[in-house]
C-alpha cells in the first residue's frame, strides 16, 4: 500500500511535504475513444467472457462486483483492450507486437540454468563466469517483471507447470561465486514477485521448503541478496500460517549454517559493519524489522509467554549491547524499529513484574528470581513439588552430560510455560484444580510454531508403562538373549555346513588322486614288469654274443698265428680262411631299452682286412672277392667342363633346381651349348643390374666428381646373397635387438640363462632360420665375410651353430611354458570352483524349484506339470510379459516374489561367485593349450636325446644342463596341470548331469553363460522394480500435494474471516483471531503488489504504528497516574521513575533509554 503523503518530503527545493500540483494545458492534447474494430457480441457471451477476464484479474470481492457492474459497452472496450490482439493493418503506423515468452519458456530456461550453474565454476576464467552469470541475471530479471505484470492466468500456468521447484531447485544448486552475484538476488526478486499473487504466495507458503530455502539466502554476501532475504521472511511472519514457517526455516538455517544457536547469524549481522554506510543501515534495518516481526507477530502477538521466551533468546546471543551501538548511526528508520523493540520490552517486563506485585524483576540475578518464587509459592500446595524440584536437581550429575540435563529440564519448561497460548495467565491461576478446563484450554489453544508445540504428556499411560517397565525389561533381555542364541545356532550351523562341504570336497579330491594313483601305479608296474623281461632277453643276448665273440676272437687269432709263422696253408685253406672271414656276419645290435650296455664293435670290412700274401710263383690269380664294397663302380659319365666367362662381381644368385648330370643323356639339354652366346650377351649390364652388392654412399649421378672419386676411395662395398625384403626385416629384427652377432650366437648357445632376449624376440627370429639354399649361398661366400651386409652376417653366424632351429624352438617354449601354464591355472580353478558351486548352492535349488511352480501354474497341457526344465529356459522369463502393465515381465514379477518372500534368494550369487569367470572359459582352447604343451615338451626330450648323443658338445653350449633341468620340473609340472584338467572335466561333467543336461554338448562358457545371464539380467530387474517403486511414489507425493493444495486454495477463497492486525495497522487490518482461522487478509486486498506494500510497511515500521502510539498512550497514563499518587521510593520505581517516563514523552529515544536504563538500576540497588 502507499505510503501517505503527509510523512514524507516531496523534494528539497520545494521545501513542502505536498507534491507539486499538476497543471493541465488544454489545447494541448486531446482524448480519443478506443473503438472496438470487431462487433460486440450478445450479452450472454459478453458478460461469460468478461467474467473470465476479470478471474483472472485476481481482484477481490468488491473490486469484482464494480467490474461486473459496468455497462455492456465499457466492458466489450475493456474486453478488446486486454484480450484481442492489435491489427497490424489499421494503419500505416501500426506495428506488429511480438508475443512474450510463455510460462513454458521460462521454466525450461530455468532447468536449463541448473545444468550451467552446477558446473564448477574454476573451469572457467572469472570474466567469462561474469558475462555468463550477467547474462543469466537478465533472463532472470525478464522473469521477475512478468511474474509482476502479467495476468493471473500467466502466474497460475507458472505454478501448475512446478516454475516454484524449479526457482528453488535452481537456488540450491548455487555455487559459492554465484551465490553473491546479482543472479542470486534476481531469483530472490523472482519469489517475491511471486508472492504478490495471492496463488503465487499461497504456493510458496504450502511448499515444504520454499521457507528453508529463502533463508538460505542469509549466508550470502550480497547484502541486496541478505536484506531481499530478511523482507520476504518478516512479511511472512506477517502472513497467517507464516510465523510457524519463518520458525521452522531459522532452524533449518541454524544447521545449514552449522550455527550455535538459532538467530546466531542475525544479532551477528546486527553487530559487524563491513559495507558502506547506506548499505549498513539498510540492512540493519532489515534485520530489525524482522526480529520485532518474530517477536510481535504469530503467537506473540497475544502471548507474553511467548515473547519472553523469545527475547530471551535473542539477550543471550548479546543483542542489547548490539542495539546500544546501533544509535550511534541516528537513523530515523532504524531508531523507529530500535525503539519499539526496546518499547515493548519495557512493557512485557512491567507486565510480568505486575503478576508477582512488583515493580521489576531482575531475570539476571538467580538470587532475585529464586527469592521471587520462593515468596510466591511458599504458602500453596506448589512449595513441596518445588522443594522436591530443588533436591533431585541438586542430585544431578555435575560430569558427563551434565549440560544435556539442564538442556532437557530447561526444555520441558518451556513447553510447559508456552502450552498455554492466547491465554491470560490469570486464567489458569483463577482454578488450577479444575481439570475440565485446562483440557478446554488445551483444545483450544491453535498452535502454529515449533516453539509451543505441545508435550501430550499422558500421565496414566506412564504410569502404567511404569509398573510394566520390569516385565518389558525382563522380556526384552530375554528376547535379547533368544535372539543372540538363534543368530549363534544359525552361525555354527553355517560353519558346520561349510565343514561338511570341505570336507566332501577333500574326500572327491582324494578319491580323484586316489584313483589316479592307482592307475598310474599299475600303468608303472606293467611297464616295469616290461622293461625287466627285456632286460632278461638282453642279458641272454649279449652272453650268446660274447660267446661267439670269443669264439670268433679265437679263430682269428689261431689264423694270425699261422700267418705269422710262415707256413702257408694250401688253397682250401686260404679260401676257407676267406670265406670263414667274410662270412662272420655283424651282431645284431642291442635293444633299444638297454641304454647301459655298450653296442658291440662293428665288424672289420673285407677292405680292412690284411692284404693277402703275394701268390707262388705260376700259381693261377686268387678269385675276386664276393663282398658288394669289392664290386667294381659303374662308369661315371663325364661332360666336358664349360667355359663360363667370370663376372667382374659376384652376383646374385638364380634360385633353379640344377639337373645332375647323370639324367642328362638323351634329354634336350645334351644337345644345347650356351657357350657361344656369350659374345652376343651385354654381360656389363647383368653385372650392374644384378650385383651382390648393396649400394652404400652417394649414386653415380649425385655430386661433383670430386664427391664421386673420395667416395669411390672409402666406399665399402656390401654383399648380400639372401632376399632383399627378408634382409631388411631380418635388420629391422637386429637393431631392436641392440646386440651384436657375436652376443646372439652366446645367448643362443647358453640358452638364455641371462634372459637376453625377449620371447617375442625369439619368435621373431624364428622366422629367420636359414634355409639350406641360404645356408650354400654364405658358404660360397665365407672368405668375404666382412663384405657381407649385417642381414648375412647374421644369418652366417648362426648357421654354425648346431640344430639351430630345433635348439630356438626348444627356447621358444621353455620361455611360453610357464606363462601358458599359469594362464590356464585360473581357468581350469573357475571352472571347477564353479561346478562345485552350482552343485552345492541350496539357494539355486529354491530358485529353480519357485521357477518350477510359476512354470507350471502358468502353463497347460503338454507344457505344463513338469518336473525339471532345461537351464536356457530361466533367459527366457524376460520374454513372458505382462498384459496388465507395461515394461513388467515375468522375471519382474520373480524379482517381487523373491523380495518378498524369499529374501534369502537375493544372496543367489554370493553362493555362485565364480560363475562369471567360468562362463568365459572355452573347453576347445584349453584343450588346444594342453596338446601344444604335451607336444613341445616330447620336442624338448628328443632334442636332449640328440644332443646327448651328438659327442661333446661346443665351448658355451648350456643346452643339455638347461634343458634338462627345464624338462626335468616341466614333466612334474605338466603332470599336475593335466591331472587338474581331468579332474575339472569330471567335476564339470558331473554337474552338468546334475542339471540334466548333456556333458558332451553343453560346454563351460555355455553352460555357466546361463547362469551369468540370469544373474545379469536378475540384477537389472531389481533396479527396474526400484525405479519404478520411486517413480511410484513421487506420484502419489506429487497428487497428495497438488490435492492438499487445492484444498487449501478452496477453503481460502470460500473463507470470509476477518482481517489480521497487520493489515489493520495498514488500513487492512482485522481482529486478532485473523491468524487463527487460517484466512489471509492479503489474498482480499487490492490487485497486485500487496505484499510490497507489507514489505515496505515493514520496513519503514509503520506496521508497528498503532502499537507503538497505544504503548505511549498508556505510558503516559501511568506517569501522570504515578505523579498524582506520589509514588515513593519503597514502592519499587520512586519518583525518578515517573520523572524518566515523563521526560521519556519530549527527550529524544537516546536520553528516554538512558533514563529508563538509571531507573531500572536504581530499583535492583533498593531490592
Amino acid at each position: 500500500m502507499p505510503v501517505f503523503r503527509g510523512r514524507r518530503v516531496w523534494c528539497g527545493c520545494f521545501k513542502d511535504d505536498e507534491p507539486p500540483e499538476i497543471c493541465v494545458v488544454e489545447g494541448a492534447f486531446t482524448l480519443q475513444t478506443l473503438t472496438p474494430t470487431q462487433p460486440m457480441p450478445s450479452v450472454d457471451e459478453l458478460d461469460t467472457k468478461f467474467a473470465e477476464l476479470v478471474e483472472e484479474l485476481d481482484l477481490t470481492a468488491p473490486n469484482k462486483e464494480a467490474m461486473l457492474s459496468l455497462p455492456a459497452q465499457k466492458k466489450w472496450q475493456i474486453y478488446c483492450s486486454r484480450k484481442l490482439p492489435l491489427d497490424a493493418n489499421d494503419g500505416p503506423d501500426a506495428t506488429t507486437i511480438t508475443q512474450p515468452p510463455t510460462a513454458e519458456h521460462y521454466i525450461e530456461r530455468l532447468k536449463e540454468l541448473v545444468v550451467h550453474v552446477s558446473l564448477s565454476p574454476e573451469d572457467s576464467p572469472s570474466h567469462e563466469l561474469s558475462t555468463r552469470l550477467d547474462n543469466h541475471a537478465a533472463f532472470v530479471d525478464a522473469l521477475k517483471t512478468a511474474l509482476r505484470t502479467s495476468t493471473h492466468s500467466f502466474v497460475l500456468r507458472f505454478v501448475e507447470l512446478d516454475g516454484l521447484p524449479a526457482l528453488l531447485n535452481l537456488l540450491l544448486q548455487l555455487d559459492i561465486r554465484v551465490a553473491n552475484s546479482s543472479l542470486h538476488t534476481s531469483l530472490i526478486g523472482c519469489i517475491k514477485a511471486l508472492m504478490n499473487n495471492s496463488m503465487g504466495r499461497a504456493h510458496v507458503l504450502a511448499h515444504p521448503t520454499a521457507i528453508d530455502t529463502i533463508a538460505r539466502s542469509l549466508a550470502a554476501d550480497n547484502i541486496r541478496t541478505k536484506i531481499s532475504a530478511l523482507e520476504i521472511l518478516g512479511a511472512v511472519c506477517l502472513v497467517p500460517g507464516g510465523h510457524r514457517k519463518v520458525l521452522q526455516a531459522m532452524l533449518h538455517f541454524q544447521e545449514f549454517a552449522t550455527e550455535r544457536t538459532r538467530f546466531q547469524s542475525i544479532v551477528n549481522d546486527l553487530d559487524r559493519s563491513t559495507y558502506a554506510y547506506r548499505d549498513n543501515v539498510n540492512l540493519k534495518t532489515a534485520l530489525m524489522s524482522f526480529v520485532n516481526a518474530v517477536l510481535n507477530y504469530g503467537p506473540g502477538q497475544e502471548n507474553l509467554e511467548f515473547r519472553l521466551h523469545l527475547r530471551y533468546e535473542f539477550l543471550m546471543l548479546g543483542i542489547q549491547p548490539v542495539i546500544d551501538k546501533l544509535r550511534t548511526h541516528e537513523n530515523e528508520t532504524l531508531d523507529r524499529h530500535l525503539d519499539f523493540f526496546e518499547m515493548v520490552r519495557a512493557e512485557d517486563e512491567k507486565e510480568f513484574a505486575r503478576r508477582f506485585n512488583e515493580e521489576h524483576v531482575d531475570t539476571k540475578s538467580a538470587g532475585s528470581m529464586f527469592e521471587l518464587l520462593r515468596r510466591k509459592l511458599s504458602h500453596s500446595p506448589a512449595y513441596p513439588h518445588m522443594l522436591s524440584l530443588l533436591q533431585h536437581m541438586l542430585l544431578l550429575p555435575y560430569t558427563g552430560h551434565c549440560t544435556e540435563h539442564w538442556l532437557l529440564i530447561d526444555r520441558v519448561v518451556q513447553q510447559i510455560v508456552l502450552q498455554v497460548e492466547s491465554r491470560p495467565n490469570s486464567d489458569l491461576i483463577a482454578d488450577p484444580d479444575d481439570p475440565g478446563k485446562q483440557l478446554k484450554l488445551a483444545t483450544e489453544s491453535p498452535v502454529h510454531d515449533p516453539d509451543v508445540a505441545p508435550l501430550h504428556i499422558d500421565v496414566n499411560k506412564l504410569v502404567r508403562l511404569l509398573v510394566k517397565e520390569e516385565q518389558l525389561t525382563q522380556a526384552r533381555k530375554r528376547a535379547d538373549e533368544l535372539e543372540r542364541e538363534n543368530f549363534e545356532v544359525q552361525s555354527r550351523l553355517a560353519k558346520k555346513e561349510q565343514e561338511l562341504d570341505l570336507r566332501m570336497q577333500e574326500k572327491e579330491d582324494l578319491e580323484t588322486g586316489l584313483a589316479r594313483m592307482r592307475e598310474r601305479l599299475e600303468k608303472e608296474s606293467a611297464q616295469h614288469s616290461q622293461a625287466v623281461q627285456r632286460a632278461q632277453t638282453a642279458e641272454m643276448r649279449a652272453e650268446d654274443l660274447q660267446h661267439r665273440l670269443q669264439s670268433e676272437q679265437q679263430e682269428r687269432a689261431r689264423l694270425e698265428r699261422l700267418v705269422t709263422e710262415g707256413s702257408i696253408p694250401d688253397d682250401q685253406k686260404v679260401a676257407g680262411l676267406t670265406g670263414c672271414n667274410g662270412a662272420v656276419s655283424p651282431p645284431p645290435p642291442p635293444p633299444p631299452m638297454l641304454k647301459a650296455v655298450p653296442p658291440p664293435p662293428p665288424p672289420m670290412a673285407p677292405a680292412m682286412l690284411p692284404p693277402p700274401p703275394p701268390p707262388c710263383p705260376g700259381a693261377p690269380p686268387p678269385p675276386p672277392s664276393m663282398t658288394p664294397a669289392m664290386a667294381p663302380a659303374p662308369p661315371k659319365v663325364e661332360l666336358p667342363k664349360k667355359n663360363v666367362p667370370q663376372p667382374a662381381n659376384p652376383l646374385k644368385s638364380f634360385n633353379w633346381s640344377k639337373l645332375p648330370d647323370a639324367k642328362l643323356q638323351g634329354t634336350v639339354w645334351s644337345e644345347l651349348d650356351e657357350s657361344k652366346l656369350y659374345n652376343n650377351m651385354e654381360l656389363e649390364s647383368i653385372d650392374k643390374l644384378f650385383s651382390a652388392y648393396q649400394k652404400n654412399g652417394v649414386s653415380a649421378t649425385d655430386g661433383s666428381y670430386e664427391d664421386l672419386r673420395v667416395t669411390g676411395k672409402n666406399k665399402q662395398k656390401v654383399l648380400s646373397v639372401i632376399d632383399g625384403r627378408r634382409a631388411q626385416n631380418c635388420t629391422i629384427l637386429l637393431s631392436k635387438l641392440k646386440m651384436s652377432d657375436m652376443d646372439i650366437s652366446k645367448a643362443i648357445l647358453s640358452m638364455d640363462s641371462n634372459e637376453q632376449l625377449a620371447l617375442d624376440m625369439v619368435e621373431q627370429l624364428l622366422k629367420f632360420t636359414p634355409s639350406a639354399e641360404e645356408r650354400a649361398l654364405l658358404d660360397e661366400h665365407s672368405e668375404d665375410i666382412e663384405s657381407l651386409a649385417r642381414a648375412d652376417r647374421f644369418l652366417y653366424e648362426i648357421s654354425k651353430i648346431p640344430h639351430y632351429e630345433q635348439r630356438l624352438k626348444s627356447l621358444h617354449y621353455k620361455k611360453r611354458f610357464m606363462l601358458t601354464v599359469n594362464d590356464l591355472i585360473p581357468r581350469i580353478t573357475s571352472v571347477m570352483e564353479a561346478s562345485r558351486e552350482v552343485a552345492r548352492s541350496r539357494r539355486l535349488r529354491k530358485l529353480l524349484e519357485l521357477v518350477l511352480a510359476l512354470g507350471n501354474y502358468m502353463n497347460r497341457g503338454a507344457r505344463g506339470n513338469a518336473s525339471g526344465f532345461r537351464l536356457a529356459s530361466l533367459n527366457r522369463l524376460a520374454d513372458t510379459k505382462s498384459s496388465a502393465a507395461k515394461g513388467t515381465t515375468l522375471l519382474h514379477y520373480l524379482v517381487q516374489v523373491i523380495e518378498k518372500k524369499f529374501k534369502d534368494l537375493l544372496k543367489l550369487e554370493d553362493d555362485i561367485p565364480h560363475v562369471r569367470e567360468a562362463s568365459k572359459v572355452s573347453l576347445g582352447e584349453m584343450d588346444k593349450d594342453i596338446q601344444m604343451l604335451r607336444t613341445g615338451l616330447a620336442d624338448v626330450a628328443r632334442e636332449i636325446e640328440f644332443h646327448r648323443s651328438s659327442g661333446p658338445a661346443q665351448q658355451g653350449d648350456r643346452f643339455l644342463p638347461v634343458m634338462r633341468e627345464f624338462h626335468a620340473s616341466a614333466s612334474v609340472r605338466f603332470a599336475e596341470l593335466e591331472d587338474k584338467f581331468q579332474d575339472m572335466k569330471t567335476r564339470f561333467d558331473r554337474a552338468v548331469r546334475l542339471f540334466g543336461e548333456d556333458g558332451s554338448v553343453l560346454q563351460p562358457d555355455e553352460f555357466f553363460g546361463i547362469f551369468d545371464s540370469f544373474l545379469a539380467a536378475f540384477a537389472e530387474a531389481r533396479n527396474d522394480n526400484e525405479s519404478f517403486r520411486r517413480r511410484q511414489e513421487e506420484e502419489e507425493k506429487r497428487a497428495k500435494q497438488e490435492a492438499e493444495l487445492k484444498k487449501r486454495t478452496i477453503e481460502r477463497k470460500n473463507k470470509t474471516g476477518l482481517m489480521s492486525s497487520v493489515a489493520r495497522n495498514l488500513g487492512l487490518k482485522s481482529s486478532s483471531n485473523g491468524s487463527a482461522n487460517g484466512s489471509d487478509p492479503l489474498a482480499k486486498s487490492d490487485n497486485k503488489g500487496e505484499f510490497d506494500d507489507l514489505i515496505s510497511a515493514l520496513r519503514t515500521g509503520d506496521v508497528f504504528g498503532e502499537d507503538m502510539a497505544k504503548f505511549k498512550r498508556s505510558r503516559k497514563a501511568r506517569v501522570s497516574n504515578g505523579a498524582a499518587a506520589g509514588v515513593g521510593a519503597g514502592a519499587g520505581g520512586g519518583p525518578g521513575a515517573g520523572n524518566a517516563a515523563a521526560a521519556g514523552q519530549t527527550s529524544p529515544p537516546r536520553l528516554q533509554r538512558e533514563e529508563s536504563g538509571r531507573e531500572r538500576e536504581r530499583t535492583v540497588r533498593r531490592q
